[in-house]
């Protein structure tokens, strides 16, 4: 499990699954074209054959005085999603190994509402789901609610509707302060109400992207849209602005679903051009 330090504060990197798959199971893009022209940061990016790692993971934020887990993964047992069906893992566990069990939790941020962010929220206990993180507050912006609340087919009713149920919902801004230090940043595209996780430290910086990113070609090339994004042109002005805030700032960028070293910087060229440089646990 990767570690960085922020100043005082100290993210997890919490691994659910990683997944070999073809770009163009995940982007508006060709394959082995766009990856053999961006072969960088490593092997597990840009692979000659056109695919690439997707990993899914959450993201524990400790401050020392909060605990706030950003994005729940899948989860155990889920029979309805389009892939990583049935899953079985030690998740929860590894969390709880890390000092951090579910009781312990006081916030979870969902960037956005995929089912592959928001699957942990709850967990079957005799048949029926139940929240995991009992102690929690689960942050949702109203704009994203809204969307999801006129699509006909998600699987909200079991990830989501136990906890409203339960009144351990709060609807926020996207620009909502989470506590000292931690922040949510608007980045609507892939999602209507999608937003990026702000962490600041010490005159230090991390961001988690959410899935305004799949890949870190797409902070070159912002106009690749990814398959599920609602709006691509919305998508891609969220992306060019994202590299124009953080770009040689020194903020390190964490990305959702990159694999190791899942972080990094970006840095701009003599010509312009940004590059994601792998940044290893810190």
């Amino acid at each position: 499990m990767a570690t960085w330090r922020i100043g005082t504060t100290v993210i997890h990197k919490v691994l659910e699954a990683e997944i070999a798959v073809p770009l163009a199971g995940v982007l508006r893009a060709d394959d082995t074209a766009l990856l053999k022209k961006y072969p960088w940061p490593g092997p597990d990016y840009s692979r000659p054959d056109g695919t690439f790692v997707l990993s899914v993971h959450g993201l524990l934020v400790d401050t020392g005085t909060r605990r706030i887990l950003v994005d729940t993964c899948v989860g155990n047992a889920r029979a309805s999603v389009p892939f990583l069906q049935m899953l079985d893992t030690t998740w929860l566990d590894d969390l709880t190994a890390l000092g951090h069990p579910p009781e312990s939790i006081d916030t979870v941020v969902c960037t956005h509402l995929h089912f592959d962010h928001i699957g942990w929220n709850t967990h079957l206990v005799e048949g029926k789901w139940v929240p995991t993180f009992p102690r929690a507050r689960h942050l949702v912006t109203r704009v994203e609610w809204d969307h999801w609340a006129d699509e006909a087919e998600t699987n909200l009713p079991d990830t989501m509707q136990p906890l409203i149920d339960a009144g351990l919902v709060d609807f926020v801004g996207t620009d909502h302060r989470v506590c000292d230090g931690v922040r949510l940043e608007a980045a609507p595209g892939h999602t209507p109400g999608q937003v990026a996780v702000v962490v600041e430290s010490g005159g230090e910086r991390a961001v988690i992207t959410g899935d305004l990113v799949h890949h870190p070609v797409q902070f070159i090339e912002p106009d690749v849209a990814g398959l599920a994004d609602t709006d691509a042109a919305q998508a891609a002005a969220t992306r060019r602005a994202f590299v124009d805030r953080y770009a040689d700032t020194g903020t390190l960028v964490i990305g959702t679903h990159f694999p190791a070293p899942t972080a990094g910087l970006l840095r701009r060229g003599g010509d312009g051009s940004v590059r994601f440089v792998a940044d290893g646990p810190r």
